[in-house]
């Protein structure tokens, strides 16, 4: 379905300058142009606007990051459960869109080859389609720290077996959110990221931050 400019406006909540600028930007597509003075906008538009803002709102990207991202990756805004999952791997990447290929990894981080499938069989570190990203790197390093101080890696191995259920039940929840039509689509679409990415690692912190209290206010009885 083509949108006019104020219709535009009124789904993607944006003002008509943003809308413009977007598109010099290369952020969305041109406007088809059938008659003269008249300028129709893929609905796609609305899902692009909204994931650009809620890049820019949670995570604090900025337009130069964010062109950067949309050159660097493929998006099918069709408002499914794998869109959801892949702007998930995207965001849980580096932000400097920085690669790496497994040599040039292990060469980085002084690692050798055996160490980095140890990490990735127990589920610790993955590579993704495109290598290894400057997250990775990070996570490599935090592994690399753990382990020279002796840390039981009983407590990693919780993190990843409790994932893997919450991830079962996210997938699940996150499969019938996105077929239940008696919601807008954009209202289904933005709860899974606030439930995924903002709720999620609050309701984890807190209970960390929680129990600490609650030890610490135990001890001092």
């Amino acid at each position: 379905m083509a949108l006019k400019m104020k219709e535009l406006m009124a789904l993607s909540d944006e003002s008509k300058s943003t809308i413009l600028y977007y598109i010099k930007e290369g952020l969305l597509p041109e406007p088809s142009k059938p008659k003269p003075n008249v300028h129709l906008y893929d609905e796609s538009c609305v899902q692009i606007l909204k994931f650009i803002k809620y890049l820019q709102h949670n995570f604090s990207y900025s337009i130069a990051e964010i062109k950067s991202i949309f050159e660097n990756n493929q998006f099918d805004f069709d408002g499914s459960f794998e869109m959801m999952v892949r702007s998930l791997e995207l965001i849980s990447g580096g932000r400097d869109n920085t690669w790496y290929d497994k040599q040039a990894f292990l060469s980085l981080l002084s690692m050798d080859e055996e160490k980095l499938k140890s990490y990735q069989e127990k589920g610790y570190l993955f590579e993704r389609a495109k290598g290894f990203s400057s997250k990775e790197v990070e996570i490599a390093e935090i592994l690399g720290r753990a382990e020279s101080l002796g840390l039981d890696c009983a407590l990693l191995d919780a993190y990843v077996s409790d994932a893997k259920v919450l991830a079962q039940k996210e997938n699940e929840v996150g499969s019938k959110l996105l077929q239940d039509d008696t919601v807008s689509h954009d209202a289904r679409y933005e709860l899974l990221f606030d439930l995924v990415l903002t709720l999620k690692p609050y309701i984890f912190n807190m209970h960390t931050v929680q129990t600490h209290q609650n030890i610490i206010k135990k001890d001092n009885k």
